[in-house]
Formats: C-alpha cells, sequence, structure tokens
C-alpha cells in the first residue's frame, strides 16, 4: 500500500534531552486522554518509614530535585525491583533509592512529583498534536552514556557504566554508516562551552560529522539539512559575552522551561520552513529517566551479544520508561502508540535502538553488521500514515534560543503561549554533576591523544563547577576544532 509520507521523507532529526521519566513530564495527560497510560494520583511508593506515598502533581521546574537522583545500574535496579528486591519488576524501590542521597525521608518523597499538562506546555501541545509513545523505554536500566550509545551504534557494547570511550568497536556510530553508503549525517552540539557528548573521541578525526546549533538553524532556513540529524542540548549554564545562557538539557537541577524553550526552537526550525517541514520526521526523546518515578513495568527484550563483566547484566531487559513524541505533518492528530483501537493488542515497544533501526530501514543501509538490538528494534517509520500532508501550523515563540514562529504560507497557524525561562536560571558557578564530570574526564582522554604541544595542560582533577567545565570544554573543543570557537 503506498506511504506517500514515507515516499516524501528526506530528513530524519533526533533530539534527545535528559533524564526525565515519562510519568514525570507526561503521566498527568492521562485526565485528558484516557489511551495515555499515565498516573492519577493512586500509584505509589514506600518510604524508608513504610509509609506509602501517592504520586502528585507538585514537580517544581528546578531546585526540587537536588542532590541528583541517582540513575546508575545499581539504582535502577532497587527502583526497578524494590527492597526487598522482588522477583519481577514492581516498580516500588524509587523513594528508597533517593533517600539513599540525603537521608532525609521528607526529601526522599520530591521523586514522585510530575508536572501538570499546564506546566510544560510545549511537550504537552506536541504529544497531544503528533504522535505520543506510550512504550518507548531507555535501552538498559542506567545512566545517560551507555543509553545514549544506543541511539548512536545500537548497543553500548556491554557496558553499563560512564565510561564514555568507544573507539575501535566492532560496530560504527550510524552517521560514520550513513556517510559511507553516500548519505549526510550530522551531530549539532549547542556550542564549545557544551560540546559534544560521548561522541569526542570521533570528532577529532571526522569533524565534517559535526556542527553547532546556529549551523542546524540556518540550515533548515536554507533547506539543506542532512539526511540524518543528531541534535545535542546545550548542557551547562554558562557565560556568552556578556550574558549567560542555561543549560537547556533538562537533567537536573537544570531548568526545566529552559529544555522546553529549546524544544520548541528546534521545532520551530524545521515547521518555518514548509518544504522542509513536509519532508522532515522529527523524534523527541530522553536518554533515561534520571531517577524520577516511572510505575510501568520495563519489558524483557531481545539479548545483545555483550554482557557487562561488572554486573552480569545481559542486556535482555529494557530500562525505566521516557517520554517520546513523534512530529510529522504527515503524523494524524492525537496519535498515541500502541492505541488499542488502532494497533490491536500489539506491544509495540520502542528503545533508543530504534532510532539506528530505523535511519537504516529509511535509507537502506546494509544491514549486515549491526548488533543484535538494533536488527530486532521495532521502526517507527509506518506511523506517516496520512495521503496529504497537514497544513495546520502549530507553532510557539520561544526567546532563549530562537525560532519564533514566522510563517507566510497558507498553513493555519496556532500560536501557543510559551512559558520563559526565568532570568535567574543560570548558574555557572553550579558544582558539576556526574554526567558533566564524566563529559570533561572524555574529553581529557581525547585530549590526551594530541601532540603534547597542542594540550591545554588544565588539571580536571581541579574542575568543580560548570563554569570552569565549559571553559575546559572550550579550549579542547579549539584544538580539536581549530575554527570551532570562532564560529
Amino acid at each position: 500500500m503506498p506511504q506517500p509520507g514515507i515516499d516524501q521523507l528526506k530528513h530524519i532529526v533526533v533530539l534527545m534531552m535528559e533524564n526525565r521519566s515519562f510519568d514525570h513530564l507526561l503521566g498527568y495527560m492521562m485526565a485528558q486522554d484516557a489511551r495515555i497510560d499515565g498516573v492519577d494520583g493512586t500509584q505509589t511508593n514506600p518510604d524508608t518509614t513504610g509509609a506509602l506515598v501517592p504520586v502528585q502533581p507538585l514537580a517544581q521546574y528546578q531546585s526540587q530535585l537536588q542532590p541528583d537522583p541517582g540513575h546508575h545500574y545499581p539504582d535502577v535496579d532497587l527502583q526497578i525491583f524494590g527492597d526487598p528486591r522482588a522477583a519481577a519488576p514492581n516498580m516500588q524501590g524509587f523513594i528508597k533509592a533517593y533517600y539513599q542521597k540525603q537521608n532525609n525521608v521528607s526529601h526522599s518523597h520530591n521523586i514522585m512529583y510530575c508536572f501538570p499538562p499546564e506546566k510544560v506546555p510545549v511537550i504537552t501541545t506536541l504529544a497531544s498534536n503528533f504522535l505520543l509513545f506510550n512504550r518507548w523505554f531507555s535501552s538498559l536500566p542506567g545512566p545517560t552514556i551507555p543509553n545514549r550509545a544506543f541511539a548512536h551504534f545500537g548497543t553500548s557494547f556491554g557496558k553499563t557504566d560512564m565510561d564514555l570511550f568507544y573507539l575501535g568497536q566492532k560496530y560504527k556510530t550510524i552517521y560514520e554508516r550513513m556517510v559511507a553508503e553516500g548519505h549526510t549525517a550530522k551531530i549539532y552540539y549547542y556550542d564549545p562551552p557544551s560540546a559534544t557528548l560521548g561522541m569526542t573521541f570521533i570528532l577529532k578525526d571526522q569533524p565534517a560529522l559535526f556542527g553547532q546549533f546556529d549551523q542546524f538553524q540556518a540550515d533548515c532556513a536554507s533547506g539543506n539539512l542532512p539526511d540524518y540529524s543528531f541534535i545535542e542540548p546545550n548542557y551547562t549554564d554558562h557565560n556568552v559575552g556578556a550574558g549567560t545562557v542555561p543549560a537547556a538539557d533538562q537533567h537536573p537541577d537544570h531548568n526545566v522551561l529552559a529544555g522546553e524553550e529549546f524544544i520548541a526552537s528546534v521545532y520551530m526550525s524545521i515547521l518555518n520552513n514548509e518544504d522542509l517541514w513536509n519532508s522532515t520526521l522529527l523524534l523527541i526523546v530522553y536518554d533515561e529517566h534520571g531517577g524520577i518515578y516511572d510505575h510501568v513495568p520495563p519489558p524483557s527484550c531481545t539479548q545483545d551479544e555483550f554482557t557487562d563483566a561488572q554486573t552480569g547484566f545481559k542486556f535482555d531487559r529494557l530500562g525505566i520508561r521516557v517520554p517520546a513524541i513523534l512530529i510529522s505533518p504527515w503524523i494524524p492528530k492525537g496519535r498515541v502508540v500502541p492505541d488499542p483501537a488502532v494497533d490491536g493488542a500489539a506491544p509495540m515497544v520502542f528503545d533508543h535502538a530504534s532510532i539506528p533501526a530505523t535511519v537504516t530501514r529509511r535509507f537502506g543501509l546494509d544491514t549486515t553488521h549491526r548488533s543484535p538490538r538494533e536488527a530486532a528494534a521495532a521502526t517507527f517509520l509506518d506511523f506517516l500514515t496520512l495521503d496529504q500532508p497537514r497544513t495546520d501550523y502549530i507553532g510557539f515563540q520561544p526567546n532563549t534560543f530562537g525560532g519564533a514562529a514566522s510563517v507566510d504560507d497558507s498553513r493555519d497557524i496556532n500560536v501557543v503561549p510559551t512559558l520563559k525561562t526565568p532570568d535567574d536560571a543560570a548558574d555557572p558557578d553550579r558544582e558539576i554533576s556526574v554526567l558533566l564530570q564524566a563529559q570533561v574526564g572524555e574529553m581529557h582522554e581525547v585530549e590526551l591523544t594530541l601532540p603534547p604541544d597542542q594540550r591545554t595542560n588544565i588539571d580536571v582533577s581541579q574542575i568543580r563547577t560548570e563554569a570552569q567545565a565549559s571553559d575546559y570544554k572550550t579550549q579542547v573543543m579549539a584544538r580539536l576544532l581549530p575554527k570551532a570557537a570562532d564560529r
């Protein structure tokens, strides 16, 4: 059966945000749409006193999840199986896991707080107007880096920790595979102080695979996007000129509204070029849940060929559920997947390996040399089911990162108010997170591959703040990409 949406598809764009669970951002949308597998206040978790604490719509944009909730393998195992450990996932260990961070019973309840839809209007508007996945899970029960590796490689090569060095592995990145077969691909990082996360090891030798966010916006305006684009948000609060720019990744304790504005900017950059809009598929997804509550037990999955030597994990079950929204004018408004009325009883489970699997399918790449997990992953092209592209224009007016509504064509315009990021959201003197420590460590490993006279000679063990991390990353990026700092 002909699918004109797939036939017209020239570009796939993925924006991967940080560390929020499905229920945390989208769970309370269930009150508006019963097809959404969310929360209604009856879901609970026991705290360390034995009291059952309900999920509540009390999430705040910033300062509520400090210290950073645990999301490494042991933390997630506790969150999924509870304490005492159950034989099957019961999702009863979130509060007990967060209690370990501060030994504060009252504070540990914060892990159950979720956003009401009106507090996060960008992501909830996109979810209600395009396609929301009920069953998109992180690829493993662990932290950021191995989960992002599944988006880049289709596997994490048996790693569940924050090791970022993936040189010389068995499988190539999806970007390298695209280029090798005559297609175009690019990773757009925000700017040199933010840098790329987990991909620095290929940046030095393959700079053409990288660009900055302002280039993404320019490429959208000109219609010159690559076949496949992966967008990285700003990972740090840092100084730019006389001002500061807030981190937009939504990693606790970065402000959620800055991430809302960044999501809107990416979406609007595509939407404002009608030809590009009609030929682009945008996926907004989160790398992992960040230790925050979700009620849906992760399912088993095809076992990967690797086993984590430290934990014995065989990569035969998925991590915790995350928000994922698929956007295209070829998708019917208000699609939820799975929807029993449309999809029957099919489970329709997705994870980050679905990303390279879908790119491979769309562009006809070789399928003989990829991981078992990628080979078995569900793809998401078949949701482009309309016979004609939609003509509605659902826009936003983001302030911080550009991309305001601008349309001079015949589409029906509806501009949704966007909540402004507070002026005091950015704090460059904020202590760096474990994620940024890992990013700095990765960049230092890559820096050590440079000749001694090209290194910064900065003692990375003394980097304590996001400003210091940003300054270090800027200097390393300037050495790896001599033109990067000047763009």
